[in-house]
């Protein structure tokens, strides 16, 4: 690849990630980004194993470190009465599972990027660069270049949405899943003393798809004013929130021509019930660089679709379920929360050990 010429059309982790693998397998890569500055929006996230690996094959886990809050556990908990129904270990996790906020995973890439010699435009909007040898297009959910292979269908609506804040609060390292019926929160802690929040309600009607959607605090707090006392007070602290509604997106049908390829959310979107939407990203970029290095362009973009379609569906699925298991209502909430409860006691590994074709990947090997 040394001396390829790449444009990278968006300057999110998905960009960013590859523009810097081809970088540093000497590319000379270009990255397009409409917005005025990298980073802007965006919360927490949350990178596992698999996700690490990515970064550790790109000589990051040192800047993973510095960036994250290392995890202990994941913590099922009923929203209604603030009861922990059960506690998955996630110590033994290697690498660890990392909490860290959007803006700095971007900012570590960007820097990483700076020092390969990718150069980065921002404020520019653009889908079809010309003078390139393969355009990389990581441009979110509403791709115009995966229009551009595929055709417009119009995506489904989940009948959900979901709500994304920060606080202001202390809180274990843990992420914790608040079940209602019909209704979730999402919380785990970020650096510099914050928690991050997504909460999500099943409903009828929706808000454009997107996450920069302002709403009153207040909706939110309603929509969970029978949660426990708990969450009610980490919600009363929320002061900025915005809402989004959740649409399913079947994965691309294409994912490349002759010299343009997907990667992230413009190949695959998935509703955040797995928190893999930034892993799948780390782990595309490696495994298309890695097809491109050992393949060459044309048989490298093939062999990149044919290895990650199948794993990222089967992801995505995967979300898909969670979204169900975490909204359960009357006797089928019972018995979940107690065959939960039971795993839990009589074996704790058994959630981990679920994920493991997850979590174990590493996108480095083949």
């Amino acid at each position: 690849m040394r001396n390829m010429r790449v444009a990278v059309v968006g300057g999110g982790p998905a960009g960013l990630t590859t523009a810097l693998a081809l970088a540093m397998q000497g590319a000379s890569v270009r990255v397009f980004e409409r917005a005025a500055v990298l980073g802007e929006g965006g919360a927490g996230l949350q990178i596992s194993p698999n996700g690490a690996r990515a970064l550790r094959a790109l000589d990051l886990s040192g800047g993973l470190d510095r960036i994250g809050l290392t995890s202990d556990a994941v913590v099922p908990t009923d929203g209604l009465t603030g009861r922990a129904v059960t506690r998955f270990d996630l110590t033994a996790q290697v690498p660890r599972y990392r909490f860290v906020a959007r803006p700095d995973l971007v900012g570590l890439l960007a820097e990483a990027c700076a020092r390969a010699g990718v150069e980065i435009t921002t404020g520019t909007a653009i889908d079809r660069p010309e003078k390139f040898d393969l355009t990389v297009g990581a441009d979110g959910i509403g791709s115009g270049i995966r229009r551009r292979l595929n055709g417009g269908a119009a995506p489904a609506f989940s009948g959900q949405v979901a709500w994304r804040a920060t606080v202001p609060a202390e809180a274990a390292p843990q992420a914790h899943i608040w079940m209602l019926p019909g209704r979730h929160v999402v919380s785990y802690p970020l650096p510099g003393g914050l928690v991050n929040l997504v909460a999500v309600q099943e409903r009828a009607e929706w808000t454009a798809e997107g996450w920069r959607h302002a709403d009153d605090p207040d909706n939110l707090r309603a929509a969970f004013v029978d949660a426990c006392p708990a969450l009610i007070g980490l919600l009363s602290k929320v002061e900025t929130v915005h809402l989004w509604g959740l649409f399913l997106h079947p994965v691309a049908a294409v994912w490349h021509d002759a010299d343009t390829v997907l990667v992230g959310d413009a190949a695959h979107p998935t509703l955040p019930f797995l928190a893999q939407g930034a892993n799948l990203a780390l782990e595309d970029a490696v495994v298309l660089v890695r097809c491109l290095s050992t393949k060459g362009l044309s048989a490298g973009l093939a062999a990149y679709q044919a290895e990650r379609a199948p794993r990222v569906s089967r992801a995505i699925a995967a979300a898909r379920s969670n979204a169900v298991n975490y909204h359960l209502r009357g006797m089928r909430r019972r018995v979940a929360h107690l065959g939960l409860a039971g795993i839990g006691k009589l074996a704790p590994g058994a959630f981990i050990d679920r994920l493991a074709w997850l979590y174990d990947y590493d996108p480095a090997e083949r």
